[in-house]
């Protein structure tokens, strides 16, 4: 399984999206899960509306190869309409290991066209759809209480797709009892490469799933 942080590598909640935190994050292997979008005319991290203080996209995408990080690059899609200045910038910086996600469906749809690495989403709320087939893979989510479902991993990764998992930190919700379930799954599953968890926490999961 592979471990990713959220908004890069962050101590404290005001570092989130900042260059520190993906620095820290980029220079320890971590790839990251991080929020883009458009402000007068650029691509810039911010999770909320941009207030104009923002780095941009392009800046951390340098962080990542002056580390010569090769993990994979998490890009939550914040407004629609990015694909072509996404594309630009991806293959001007050569990322390849990366995927979008959390784009609204008929955004989704223009994504995949493009030929954009697209995840769909899962939750209680959201449910299998037809764009899974087209997906590279899926945001796991939950809002409530998350549960593992073996089968669907199973299935997933027997297709050759990839599943990122939210940890329930991101919700403010404790880990634990999701981590030991995860740690429980069959070796076919937690050993995958197409398995990702992304956490607030990076180095103490990487602690946790290594040596527990």
């Amino acid at each position: 399984m592979e471990i990713i942080s959220h908004r890069g590598y962050w101590e404290t909640v005001e570092k989130k999206n900042t260059q520190c935190a993906f620095t820290k994050s980029f220079s320890l292997g971590f790839g990251t899960e991080t929020d883009v979008r458009d402000s007068h005319g650029k691509l810039v991290i911010s999770h909320d509306i941009p207030t104009g203080k923002e780095i941009l996209f392009s800046a951390v995408l340098d962080i990542y190869n002056g580390f010569l990080c090769k993990s994979v690059l998490a890009i939550n899609i914040k407004s629609d309409g990015l694909q072509e200045p996404l594309l630009q910038i991806l293959q001007k910086k050569k990322i390849e290991n990366y995927f979008i996600f959390d784009a609204s469906v008929p955004d989704l749809i223009v994504s995949l066209k493009k030929g954009l690495t697209s995840f769909s989403r899962y939750s209680e709320y959201e449910p299998r759809t037809l764009l899974w087939g087209e997906c590279a893979g899926i945001w796991y989510d939950s809002f409530s209480d998350m549960t593992v479902d073996e089968v669907l991993f199973t299935e997933l990764l027997n297709l050759g797709k990839k599943i990122a998992v939210a940890s329930p930190e991101l919700h403010g919700k404790d880990y634990k009892t999701l981590w030991k379930k995860l740690y429980y799954l069959p070796s076919f599953v937690l050993d995958s490469k197409n398995l990702i968890l992304c956490t607030d926490i990076p180095e103490i999961a990487r602690e946790y799933f290594n040596d527990t």
